[in-house]
């Protein structure tokens, strides 16, 4: 009996950390866009860096179209920035469809 209860309990413990990590891999739909907003922050701010970056969330455009917000804080010249990138695409074929970068000084 103690043998079947142990086979059982190692049996269950080995397909919940199958689960886990399968929840784990598996990567959020804005990823890509992501790195995206982050490369062209990079690249417009060479010199400054990074110091947090945060998604603010998704909004729907219509049926087709999302919008999803990300926001990044920078030093500039020693001054906090906030930057938020908006990235429009297009979630049937997954196409980018349009980039916005708006600067805001930190209060």
């Amino acid at each position: 009996m103690k043998k079947y209860f142990f086979a059982k309990t190692v049996s269950l413990i080995l397909l919940m950390g199958i689960q886990i990590a399968d929840i784990n891999t598996q990567s959020p739909d804005y990823e890509k866009y992501g790195k995206i907003a982050t490369e062209v922050i990079k690249e417009d701010f060479p010199d400054e860096t990074i110091r947090n970056y945060k998604y603010m969330g998704r909004k729907q455009i219509d049926d087709r179209q999302v919008l999803d917000s990300f926001q990044y804080k920078v030093s500039i010249n020693k001054k906090p920035v906030i930057i938020t990138v908006q990235v429009a695409h297009d979630v049937k074929n997954d196409r980018l469809l349009s980039l916005s970068v708006t600067e805001q000084l930190q209060q």
